[in-house]
């Protein structure tokens, strides 16, 4: 009780935290999550402040897992930055408490943590909703994102070809040179996504840049960025015409520019689909619109705490 809490940096976190241990844990907590049984989590949506000065915002997500015995926040700023800038678009540490004496156990490095499991979330949706027989993966975007989500769709799924698009062609082709297999570089975002059977949308747009006009029928989109009220990476045809499906309805429909500026419907949350109380419609075209959860946060955590521990 005394004793100060453990502090684990971004390069352990790394070090110890992997998919294969990672997407078991996320797949349990998206259930959790969409039972909506206040007996097995509370999560308030996410608070934000915003950061007028440096065209920011700090977010607050706070979570309790009372059977698990998970307390956590975590703290994320994120920021609308200008192309070419050299600042971070994301910077988060999670805490995590003794839910019983209110003491702070862990303070974990987030950055590693958001984007491993927001990867893991997507790679989630893709299993249930991608084409069965999918080849082509295409990625719009090449900041850490996009290279955790290259990492975790390349390890558990087997594609012919991986796609990239970046608004400069140096940071496609840098992206292409730093990961482990053969990715093509697209000059277009309508180069990239031609009869591209997933896409994943990892941009900082706050306009749509990804067209329905250019999606193969049956695609799977995992769109990730936009995580403001009025920030969009897809247009309305797109939106409107899939299936579309969230990690948090209560999130999309208060967060998501995509879903609230095209006016679709959220047909599904992705912890319903694993609940199998709503279907996983794999030969429609679907849209996963990810916001990330703090329960995702909280069993990531933990589960960086155990490897941590393990370890020592």
């Amino acid at each position: 009780m005394d004793s100060p809490p453990i502090v684990i940096s971004r390069d352990e976190v790394k070090r110890v935290l992997r998919y294969i241990d990672l997407i078991p844990r996320l797949e349990s907590a998206l259930a959790i999550f969409s039972r909506k049984n206040s007996l097995e989590i509370i999560q308030p949506l996410r608070s934000v402040i915003p950061l007028s000065k440096y065209n920011g915002f700090l977010g607050l997500m706070p979570t309790y897992m009372e059977q698990e015995g998970i307390l956590s926040t975590k703290m994320v700023c994120f920021y609308k930055r200008e192309d070419g800038s050299t600042l971070p678009s994301t910077q988060a540490t999670v805490l995590l408490f003794d839910p019983e004496y209110g003491n702070v156990k862990a303070i974990i490095d987030g950055e590693v943590i958001t984007a491993m499991r927001t990867a893991a979330a997507s790679a989630i949706s893709a299993k249930w909703l991608m084409p069965a027989q999918a080849e082509v993966l295409a990625i719009l975007g090449t900041g850490n994102e996009a290279l955790s989500h290259y990492n975790v769709f390349t390890e558990i799924f087997t594609f012919k070809e991986v796609r990239v698009w970046s608004r400069t062609r140096e940071r496609a082709e840098a992206f292409s040179r730093s990961v482990a297999g053969p990715v093509k570089v697209c000059v277009t975002v309508e180069e990239a996504v031609k009869d591209a059977d997933a896409i994943v949308t990892v941009t900082r747009a706050t306009q749509p840049i990804l067209f329905g006009k250019w999606i193969k029928p049956g695609a799977h989109v995992a769109a990730v960025g936009a995580c403001r009220p009025d920030w969009r990476e897809l247009d309305d045809e797109l939106m409107r015409e899939a299936v579309v499906y969230v990690d948090s309805r209560e999130g999309a429909t208060t967060e998501s520019g995509d879903v609230i500026l095209s006016g679709a419907t959220v047909f599904a949350e992705l912890g319903e689909v694993l609940n199998e109380t709503r279907p996983a419609l794999r030969e429609k075209t679907t849209v996963f619109k990810s916001l990330g959860l703090g329960i995702e946060d909280a069993v990531s955590a933990k589960l960086v705490l155990e490897r941590w521990e393990a370890t020592q």
